[in-house]
């Protein structure tokens, strides 16, 4: 082995430097000092052999640790070789297990192609039969055919030859015949289901009109164009009326509502055909009399609290009526301007009640037909709400409604049905016709309008409408039953010469548009504070 070679040769070299030692020293001494270099040279020649011992144990040591490693290492090499022979066996094995599952497969797939192969030439003969058995057919149909065709023809000519006619008069006879019979025909059905549809809807909707005034009774309370205000005492009255009337005038011009103090015991009368304002004035007196402090600061102050609460009203009434008729998705800002008509009326029927009566109809008649109750009910509930905005905008109040609810995103069905239930426009849904019929049952029952009313407060909106549209007009007010007309104008746009101006064009339009008895008296007011704190 080559470790025990390199042993040998180290005891070997070693040998050899020890006889070169010798030799060099047997050399180099006399014969006299020969006695003491052998002694010298026996002690390093034992030396020399004790090194080479040990330095062959340790060449024996090294060599045997060598041979170890070396059989480690081969022992892990057979095992290594050995570990890649099974796992090369066994992939010999996989690849031989699946090239065997491959040709089963493989020879599966040639045995259902062989099938199919069979199959597809079994249905080809089986084509081929059907086929010829086809052909058969047709010819003997065709044969079939032929000789019908001459029957046929021999018939025709048999025919002709006996009713002097050829097949084409014969056909058009016939067929004038035929369509005379059923033009009769036809006319008589039409006849007699046009009486019987008119009859029957004509009962049908007496029979919807009645159910829906049955089950929606309403009340109606007919409103005035006066309110009392009743005093603690009659000493009460000169407090009201001011030094020189000045109490009384700043009232009448703040609030717009005519104050009339005569020798009623306890009571004054306000009178304005605009209920809200007449309520927001009788708001104003009840809480200056309660208070006792009356003068025209005062009465500003009050008044503007009362507006106020009037809008909290007109709000919490637009609500409950909502309720009432289940209606939870209308505008934000269309709730103040409905409930506004709970303070108005039409030939005295109170609007807002009159909106839910005629939703309540509408509704009922809706579910008689078998229609959209919810999209019915909400074209009536808000078929009258223009009303509110008359005063202030011109034109029809069906009109001025239906762009009311279209700027605020109402649907194109119920914004139809508002400009039609007047015949604005020509009605061209269910919906806009049932708003109509409603609004005509709810209008035109016993009790519910009067128009003597309505033709007062008419006259009164055009003559605040006339005023208000000149230039620098900030309200006007028609009182005394329209006897005279307040004008407050804006100080910064008019001043006292184009005040008179103002007036006497106002008297000359009065005059050209309105007919009137009596006079009317047109005051134009112009007024400028100058406000400041003292610290």
């Amino acid at each position: 082995m080559p470790e025990l070679g390199w042993v040998l040769a180290a005891i070997a070299l070693v040998g050899v430097v020890v006889l070169g030692v010798l030799l060099r020293r047997a050399s180099m001494r006399s014969a006299e000092d020969r006695a003491s270099w052998e002694k010298r040279s026996r002690a390093d020649i034992a030396s020399a052999r004790e090194s080479a011992q040990a330095a062959a144990v340790a060449l024996r040591a090294d060599a045997e640790r060598v041979l170890a490693q070396a059989e480690a290492r081969a022992k892990e090499e057979m095992d290594d070789v050995e570990r890649r022979r099974r796992e090369m066996e066994a992939s010999i094995a996989s690849q031989r297990a699946e090239l065997r599952e491959e040709r089963a497969a493989q020879e599966r797939r040639a045995e259902r192609l062989h099938e199919r192969e069979d199959r597809v030439a079994a249905d080809a003969e089986g084509l081929a039969a059907k086929a010829q058995r086809l052909e058969v057919q047709r010819t003997q149909q065709r044969e079939a055919r032929d000789e019908l065709r001459e029957e046929r023809e021999n018939v025709a000519q048999e025919l002709e030859r006996v009713a002097g006619l050829t097949v084409a008069d014969a056909k058009r006879e016939v067929i004038a015949e035929a369509e005379r019979q059923a033009k009769l025909t036809a006319t008589q059905l039409a006849r007699t289901i046009e009486t019987t549809a008119k009859r029957d809807a004509d009962r049908t909707a007496r029979g919807i009109v009645v159910t829906a005034i049955q089950r929606v009774a309403a009340e109606q309370t007919s409103e005035s164009v006066v309110s009392t205000v009743h005093l603690p005492s009659d000493e009460m009255k000169g407090r009201i009326i001011g030094r020189e009337g000045r109490n009384i005038r700043a009232f009448e011009q703040i609030t717009g509502v005519n104050l009339l103090i005569d020798d009623t015991p306890e009571s004054v009368l306000l009178s304005s055909f605009d209920p809200v304002r007449r309520e927001v004035a009788r708001l104003t007196l009840v809480d200056l009399v309660t208070d006792g402090r009356i003068h025209p600061a005062r009465i500003e102050e009050v008044y503007e609290r009362s507006e106020r609460q009037i809008h909290d009203r007109i709000v919490r009434a637009a609500e409950d009526a909502l309720l009432e008729v289940g209606i939870a998705d209308l505008h934000p800002d269309l709730i103040p301007t409905l409930g506004a008509l709970a303070y108005r009326t039409s030939y005295g029927q109170n609007v807002l009640r009159h909106l839910v009566e005629s939703a309540h109809l509408a509704g009922v008649m809706a579910a008689e037909l078998g229609l959209d109750v919810a999209t019915c009910k909400r074209a009536a509930f808000l078929h009258d709400i223009g009303k509110a905005l008359t005063h202030e905008v011109e034109g029809p109040h069906a009109i001025i409604g239906a762009e009311l609810l279209r700027r605020h995103g109402e649907h194109e069905d119920i914004v139809h049905a508002v400009e039609a239930h007047h015949n604005e426009v020509e009605p061209r849904t269910v919906e806009a016709v049932l708003t109509q019929a409603a609004d005509a049952i709810s209008g035109s029952r016993p009790g519910a309008r009067r128009e003597s009313l309505e033709a007062y407060v008419e006259r009164m909106e055009k003559l605040e409408r006339m005023a208000t549209a000149h230039e620098g007009v900030q309200r006007a007010y028609a009182m005394q039953a329209g006897r005279e007309v307040r004008v407050m104008v804006s100080p910064e746009a008019i001043d006292d010469a184009a005040a008179q101006a103002l007036a006497r064009e106002i008297a000359r339009e009065v005059e050209a548009k309105l007919s009137y008895p009596g006079q009317i008296r047109i005051t134009v007011v112009r007024e400028s504070r100058a406000t400041e704190t003292a610290h």
